[in-house]
C-alpha cells in the first residue's frame, strides 16, 4: 500500500497489482481456505448450508473446489434476516463486532444489511483508495462525492479518497444547480455520479449559462449504476460534452462499494481479485466459461468477516478477459455488465423490483393490487411511471390515492414515480414480466 503520497507513482500497491496470475492464484487460495473455514465456524446458516450440501472447509484444495458449495442469492439473504432479524444468520462475528451496515432495498420493499466489522470497513477503504488511483485521482485532486450517502453502500467510498489524500466534498444528492455551485466555487476536479445524471448535469450546466470547460474544472467524471459507462458511445457522449474523462465503476450492495473499475486505459474493469473471487458460469450448465464468453457473475468475499457471502448469484451477465492489462495491472477485468438475469430495473442508479412496486401495492386497501411499470428515458434521465387500480367502489380523490402510493413507493425503495390511477379491471392479469413492465427506453439514450 502506497505509504507517501507521491503523485508520480504508477499503482497504489505496485507489488500486489502487477503479480502473476499463478500469484494472483495462490493467493486466492489461500484467503479462500481460511474464509470458509470462518463461515463454517462462526455462522449458524453456513454450517447448516454446507452440511446439507456434503461440502466442508478441508475440501478446499483448489480454488475450482469452490463448486464443491451451495449457491446463495438475494432471497436467500432476505429470508434469512427476516427469519433472524436484524441482520439474519449467515452473519458469523457477535453484532459488538459490528461496526457499520449498508441497506439496500429487498424484493419485498424490505432493506437487506450488509454490515461490516471495523477490519472489513478499513479493507473496503483501502481498495477504494486504490481503485480511485487507478482512475487517474491523485491527492492534489478535489473530489466531489455526488451519490447518495443515506446507507447507499456507495455513500462511503469518499473516504477512499481521503485515505488517497485528496480534498473531499460529500456533496451527496443535491439538486443540480446547488451542486453545479459547489463544483464551481471549489473547482472540484473529479465527480462520481451515474452516467445518465453526468449527461442531464452537463446540460444542466450549459443551460443555466456555465462553459464546462472553462467555468468548472473537472476533469475525470467517474460513473456507476447504469451500463452506460462501459458503452464507448455513452461515454463518447458524456466527455464530448464535458472535455472530462469517464471511467466506469461496478458496486455490489451486498459486498462493498464499487468492486472493480476502470483505470486510465479503459479496457475493462480491474477487480478486487484480493477481495472477491469471481466466477462467471454458463447458465444452462453451471460450468465456468471461456474468457470473453457470457454467464452468470458468481461471487464469494475472500476477506469480510461480519457476513461472507459465499457463491452469491448476482443475476449480472458478464464476460471477462484475465490477461494483463497495458497498464500493467494483472487483475481479471469485466468487460462490463452485458444484463440481467432476473426482473430488476435500474432507474437513477436504484435497484428496483417490479415485487417491490407489488409490495407496496397490495398494502393498500383502496388499490386493486394490480399495476404495471413504464419506464421512459426524458432528457437524458430514466423516469418511472406506475399505473396501478383502484377498487371498486372508491369514493375518495385519485389524486389522494397517487399521492399516497408514491410517498410509500419512494419510502420503501428511494425511487420516485409518477402514479396513475386506473379504473378497476384496466390491467391486464398476468404476473409475466412482459405484462408488468415496459421499459421504453432505447438504447442507452433512448
Amino acid at each position: 500500500m502506497t505509504t507517501a503520497f507521491n503523485d508520480d507513482l504508477r499503482y497504489w500497491d505496485a507489488k500486489l497489482e502487477t503479480q502473476s496470475r499463478e500469484d494472483w492464484d495462490r493467493l486466492k487460495l489461500g484467503l479462500l481456505k481460511q474464509h470458509i473455514a470462518h463461515a463454517y465456524a462462526n455462522s449458524l446458516y453456513y454450517r447448516a448450508a454446507f452440511d446439507a450440501a456434503k461440502a466442508h472447509p478441508d475440501q478446499i484444495r483448489t480454488l475450482d473446489d469452490i463448486r464443491r458449495f451451495p449457491f446463495i442469492d438475494k432471497r436467500v439473504l432476505r429470508d434469512r434476516q427476516l427469519a433472524v432479524p436484524p441482520f439474519g444468520d449467515l452473519t458469523a462475528v457477535p453484532e459488538r463486532d459490528i461496526v457499520y451496515i449498508s441497506a439496500s432495498s429487498g424484493s419485498t420493499g424490505v432493506p437487506t444489511a450488509s454490515p461490516f466489522t471495523a477490519q472489513d470497513f478499513d479493507d473496503w477503504i483501502d481498495y477504494e483508495a486504490r481503485q480511485f488511483w487507478s482512475s487517474g485521482m491523485r491527492p492534489h485532486d478535489r473530489y466531489a462525492h455526488s451519490l447518495n450517502m443515506s446507507l447507499f453502500i456507495g455513500g462511503p467510498c469518499v473516504l477512499g479518497a481521503q485515505k488517497l489524500g485528496a480534498l473531499s466534498i460529500h456533496a451527496g444528492t443535491i439538486p443540480s444547480e446547488r451542486l453545479l455551485a459547489i463544483l464551481r466555487q471549489f473547482q472540484a476536479t473529479i465527480i462520481w455520479t451515474t452516467p445518465s445524471y453526468a449527461w442531464y448535469l452537463g446540460e444542466t450546466a450549459q443551460k443555466e449559462g456555465y462553459d464546462l470547460r472553462k467555468d468548472l474544472s473537472v476533469r475525470r467524471i467517474f460513473v456507476a449504476g447504469e451500463p452506460g459507462g462501459s458503452i464507448p458511445e455513452t461515454r463518447g457522449r458524456i466527455e464530448e460534452l464535458w472535455g472530462a474523462s469517464v471511467y466506469d465503476y461496478y458496486g455490489l450492495s451486498d459486498i462493498f462499494g464499487s468492486c472493480a473499475g476502470m483505470c486510465e486505459e479503459k479496457d475493462g474493469l480491474h477487480w478486487a481479485e484480493d477481495h472477491i473471487l469471481i466466477e462467471v458460469l454458463d447458465q444452462v450448465t453451471g460450468l465456468p466459461v471461456k474468457p470473453g464468453e457470457r454467464g452468470e457473475m458468481v461471487l464469494t468475499t475472500l476477506k469480510k468477516t461480519a457476513r461472507p457471502m459465499v457463491r452469491f448469484r448476482t443475476g449480472d451477465i458478464v464476460s471477462y478477459n484475465p490477461e494483463p492489462c497495458k497498464c500493467g495491472r494483472t487483475a481479471v477485468r469485466l468487460d462490463g455488465i452485458h444484463g440481467r438475469l432476473d426482473d430488476m430495473l435500474i432507474i437513477k442508479g436504484v435497484n428496483l423490483f417490479p415485487s417491490d412496486v407489488e409490495a407496496v401495492a397490495r398494502q393498500d386497501h383502496e388499490l386493486t393490487g394490480e399495476y404495471r411499470l413504464i419506464v421512459e428515458r426524458v432528457h437524458h434521465l430514466d423516469r418511472l411511471t406506475v399505473e396501478v387500480e383502484k377498487v371498486r367502489g372508491f369514493n375518495g380523490h385519485d389524486q389522494d390515492l397517487a399521492h399516497r402510493f408514491g410517498r410509500k413507493l419512494k419510502s420503501v425503495t428511494g425511487v420516485s414515480a409518477d402514479v396513475n390511477v386506473l379504473p378497476p379491471d384496466t390491467l391486464p392479469r398476468a404476473t409475466h414480466k412482459a405484462k408488468r413492465v415496459e421499459d421504453r427506453r432505447v438504447g442507452v439514450w433512448g
